[in-house]
């Protein structure tokens, strides 16, 4: 019996055709459908604009990820579509990993992935990687928080991870300033991140390189030599490294924070208790 007859009576007997089980390919929507699905949606409200930052498969089979801006006169929020096979549905939210240990390989790309400046026991059973953005007035409102996380915790490895925004005019510089400081000085780089954070309201575009080199300064470094070394192609690379990180783990907003692994997106949004309360938990597992 020919092969391809051999295949469909096992098909038929499988109670499905072998031929069925090849699904195609996604349909990938183009940056034109997203916009007009965009304008249909929000065009009635004149105060709402947006910009589509990425369109990409999705780790979960079959889905198409699309992270779009949105921006009022309140603020910007990062939000994610998840566009079904056939490009006629969508659903937002956040996908969640799924198994007997779910968090485990967000956890295991991030120990061999993370370039940040860390502080804690290298040796710790609880890893927590933060995603953040300079410019991002949600992370300067986590900070606190994240700090008192980290004094209540002292066990506990802490990595500060670069992901700036393409929305936000200056992070991308505060970034590669922020890389710079801490690999002169680590202890430097935690009063820069707090000092900028602190100015952040004072900081434009065309202001930024004057000052986040007066910060560094006010950090202990030389803020003139941040400004070089921020400039260099190999500082670019190490922050597009440490976003691509934040992208591979399913980074989408910042702060973005992991505890060994598992992903917490709104900091500032999750009681305390409930932070510590995971810190604590992953370190008896």
């Amino acid at each position: 019996m020919p092969r391809q007859l051999t295949q469909l009576l096992i098909g038929l007997l499988l109670g499905t055709c072998v031929a069925a089980q090849e699904k195609p390919a996604p349909t990938m929507p183009t940056e034109e459908t997203v916009n007009s699905f965009l304008h249909q949606t929000f065009g009635f409200d004149s105060s709402i604009t947006w910009k589509v930052v990425s369109i990409k498969p999705s780790e979960a089979e079959g889905l198409i990820e699309v992270v779009v801006v949105l921006s009022n006169p309140q603020g910007q929020q990062l939000t994610t579509l998840f566009v079904t096979r056939d490009g006629k549905h969508a659903l937002t939210g956040e996908l969640m990993p799924f198994g007997a240990r779910p968090f485990e390989p967000a956890n295991q790309a991030l120990k061999k992935g993370v370039n940040g400046i860390a502080r804690g026991p290298a040796d710790s059973p609880v890893l927590i990687v933060e995603f953040s953005d300079l410019q991002c007035p949600h992370c300067k409102e986590a900070e606190p928080i994240i700090e008192k996380l980290l004094g209540d915790e002292p066990g506990a490895r802490f990595v500060y991870q670069q992901y700036p925004l393409p929305s936000h005019n200056w992070a991308a510089k505060a970034a590669a300033y922020a890389d710079c400081v801490g690999r002169t000085s680590p202890d430097a780089f935690w009063k820069f991140v707090q000092g900028t954070f602190a100015d952040q309201s004072n900081i434009t575009e065309s202001n930024a390189g004057e000052r986040l080199s007066a910060l560094a300064d006010q950090a202990g470094i030389k803020g003139s030599d941040m400004a070089v070394c921020a400039a260099k192609p190999e500082t670019k690379t190490r922050v597009d490294k440490s976003v691509a990180l934040g992208q591979e783990v399913g980074v989408s907003a910042t702060p973005t924070l992991f505890v060994n692994g598992r992903r917490i997106g709104n900091v500032v949004g999750v009681k305390y208790d409930t932070l510590k309360g995971l810190v604590e938990f992953a370190a008896k597992q």
